[in-house]
Parts: structure tokens; C-alpha cells; sequence
């Protein structure tokens, strides 16, 4: 299994890798109900909490996987065979959020995530034989990967007052090993197929907010009452699916991660910070839903804290994109200052009377003056270039 050359010119994630971010999608559906649930219930710190652990099972499973099959990627029958056992793990996991979230049993959820991370260890050390000028990267990962396995499986010995503690420690161990075993050399991962990867992944989280968003005003609307609320509701929640893919897609993620020293250090804050927003996009549907309830008489939560469930997520999700996805982009005051003044004003639209359509509205606005911008740009570069042609016609 030697490297896959990451000057490769044409990339595309595999039909094996979509298949695995499909059974992932259950998993992030599961995580987005139980949020739902945790937040109609009233538990807001410890429903956070829970689906902050749980999603980041989800994201790391699929994130270090995704950065390994960008570098190795045979497509042979033993490669294919432990991908598999990977998707099983990830179902296992799937099946497991529902009793982390409700009774704070990480039993199940554990088991799917030690099967997930013990098939790529192994994945790790067949890089590791194949390939001798990685061999220190590659075992490095697969030593790292294993004894943060055993550590989750040790943190179920552990009294449950010491759980939280032991669950930060690991948290910051899984975050270290790449850093660890990439300071040995870099794997040969391809800069276009990554930056596809989260794009898709990007589009998954999106489409479960707007499932979740669906089925929960398709059931508030089965009641006489709040109907101009959902009316709102729904319309301000598509405004804020539609802004939220046009931002993340409005420059290209891939010219980030060339392989340069710069991109080099540059990628693990963007991949890091990946989780914000695929945590944000999730819990937006479930803030959508818990908001649904809130119209509907069934929850007595506070207008404005039903409003904060909507715009917390949106609001997240804006900074963080702009942070580590489109700021590296811009380079003038005049191109930035939007994007923080548009989370404030998001946040802010939790105590307006429809913070859903309020925070879409603003959404649009940015997404509008951002076109406008790149129009404008479009327009001197392509200026530019005429009167660059001119001048030399005219010499």
C-alpha cells in the first residue's frame, strides 16, 4: 500500500468513501435528535456537553480516516474489507448516542468508536510495512491511535465523577497524535481530494439540519395554533441553509491546503476547526426543532432562549467559517469586517419575535454583499487584464 501521489491531476473521492459518509449520516442524525430531545427537556448545558462528546466521536472517526485514504488508497480487497469493518463501527456508534445522551451510558458508543479507530490502526501499520520512507509517520499513528483506544476503554473503569476529566484528557490526546506523527514527515495527502471530502461532508451536516428542521415544523403544523410563527420558522430556516452552504462555498478550500510550508502549518487549524462547523450545521436543525416546540406550547422555555438554540449554531458557524475557511482569503479590513458584524447581529436576533427569519434575513444581506464584492472584483481583474492586453498590443 505505498502513497498515492498528491500531485495526482484528477481526485475524486471514491464511491467506497461516499458509502462511508453515508452510514456516518445516521450517526450525525442520531447526535442532532438527542440534542433535540436534550434541549425540549430543558437540559441546555449538559444536552451541550453530551452532543459536544458525541460529535466529536463522529468527526474524528471521519476525519482521520478521510485525511488516511486521501494519502493511501489501494482500492484492493484487504483495503476494502477494512473499511467496511470501519462503517461498521461507525452504525455500532450510531446505535450508541441515544443511551450516551439519555442516561450518560458510554458503553456502546465506546465499542463502536474502539472498532471504528482499531481498523484503522491497522490500515496505519500496512502503510507502515509498504511504505519505508513513511514508516516513522505511519507507526507513529498507529501507535497513537491504539493507546488512545485503550484509554477510552479505561475511562469506562473510571467513577463518573472522574469521567469528565478523564474524557478532557483524552479529547487532547486524540488531538495530539496527528500533530505527533506528522513531525516525523508528512503523509502524501492530496490537496483538491481533502478539500472535496469536507465539502461533501459540509453538504451532509447541512442537508440533516434542514431534515431535522423538516420533520419538526411537518409536525407543528399538524396544530391549530402558532401557525405565522412556522410560517417564519420555516422560512427563515431555509434562508439560513441556503446562506450557510453559499458562504462555505464561496472561495475554493483547496488553494488553503497546497502543499506549501505555510499551507503545511495552516492545515490543522482549518481541519481542526472543521468541527465547529460541522457541530453547528448539526445542532442548527436541532435548534430549528426545539424552537418548533417552543411555537407549539411544548416546552416552557423563554422566547429567548428558544431563539438562542437558532442562532447560537448559526452564529458559530459564520465565525468559524469565515475564521478558518475564508479569512485566509481576504485581504483587506473592507472584505472581513461583514462576517463579525453579521455574527453579532445573528446572535443578537435571538430576542427578536422570529429569530429564525431575522437571522436568514441576515444571513442573505451578507450573502449579498459578499456576491456584490466578488462581482466588483471580478469586474477590475477582468479590467485589469484588457488594459494589460491593450498595452501590449499598443507596444
Amino acid at each position: 500500500m505505498p502513497g498515492r501521489d498528491p500531485g495526482e491531476s484528477h481526485r475524486p473521492a471514491s464511491s467506497l468513501e461516499l458509502l462511508f459518509d453515508l452510514c456516518f449520516v445516521i450517526a450525525v442524525a442520531q447526535a442532532s435528535e438527542s440534542l433535540h430531545e436534550a434541549l425540549l427537556h430543558g437540559e441546555y448545558v449538559t444536552g451541550a456537553l453530551r452532543f459536544a462528546l458525541v460529535f466529536f466521536t463522529v468527526w474524528w472517526a471521519w476525519m482521520n480516516f478521510t485525511w488516511f485514504a486521501s494519502a493511501y488508497d489501494p482500492d484492493d480487497v484487504p483495503y476494502r474489507l477494512t473499511v467496511l469493518v470501519q462503517i461498521t463501527g461507525s452504525l455500532v456508534l450510531a446505535a450508541g448516542v441515544s443511551r450516551a445522551f439519555e442516561e450518560g451510558d458510554l458503553r456502546v458508543i465506546t465499542l463502536g468508536y474502539v472498532v471504528l479507530r482499531t481498523a484503522l490502526a491497522a490500515l496505519w501499520l500496512r502503510a507502515a510495512w509498504s511504505d519505508p520512507a513513511r514508516r516513522a509517520t505511519t507507526l507513529r499513528f498507529a501507535g497513537g491511535v491504539t493507546a488512545c483506544q485503550i484509554g477510552w476503554v479505561g475511562l469506562l473503569g473510571l467513577p463518573v465523577s472522574a469521567r469528565l476529566p478523564g474524557i478532557v484528557v483524552m479529547i487532547v490526546a486524540e488531538l495530539c497524535v496527528p500533530v505527533w506523527a506528522q513531525s516525523a514527515g508528512m503523509t502524501p495527502w492530496h490537496p483538491r481530494h481533502i478539500a472535496e471530502r469536507y465539502q461533501l461532508f459540509t453538504l451532509i451536516v447541512l442537508g440533516e439540519s434542514v431534515a431535522a428542521a423538516t420533520v419538526a415544523v411537518r409536525g407543528a403544523f399538524d396544530r391549530p395554533h402558532g401557525l405565522g410563527s412556522l410560517y417564519a420558522l420555516a422560512a427563515g430556516g431555509l434562508l439560513m441553509a441556503f446562506a450557510m452552504w453559499w458562504l462555505y462555498f464561496a472561495r475554493p478550500a483547496h488553494t488553503l491546503l497546497a502543499t506549501t510550508h505555510q499551507a503545511h502549518r495552516r492545515r490543522f487549524t482549518w481541519a481542526y476547526g472543521h468541527y465547529l462547523i460541522f457541530a453547528s450545521a448539526t445542532a442548527e436543525g436541532a435548534g430549528l426543532a426545539a424552537y418548533a416546540d417552543h411555537v407549539t406550547g411544548h416546552t416552557g422555555t423563554s422566547p429567548a432562549v428558544a431563539g438562542a438554540a437558532v442562532t447560537v449554531p448559526a452564529a458559530v458557524f459564520l465565525i468559524t467559517v469565515w475564521a478558518v475557511h475564508l479569512r485566509p482569503h481576504q485581504r483587506t479590513a473592507a472584505e472581513r469586517a461583514p462576517y463579525p458584524v453579521a455574527a453579532v447581529g445573528v446572535l443578537a436576533a435571538a430576542w427578536s419575535p422570529a429569530p429564525a427569519l431575522a437571522a436568514g434575513g441576515l444571513l442573505a444581506v451578507l450573502v449579498a454583499v459578499v456576491a456584490a464584492g466578488d462581482a466588483r472584483r471580478l469586474r477590475i481583474t477582468a479590467g485589469g487584464s484588457v488594459d494589460a492586453r491593450g498595452a501590449c498590443a499598443g507596444s
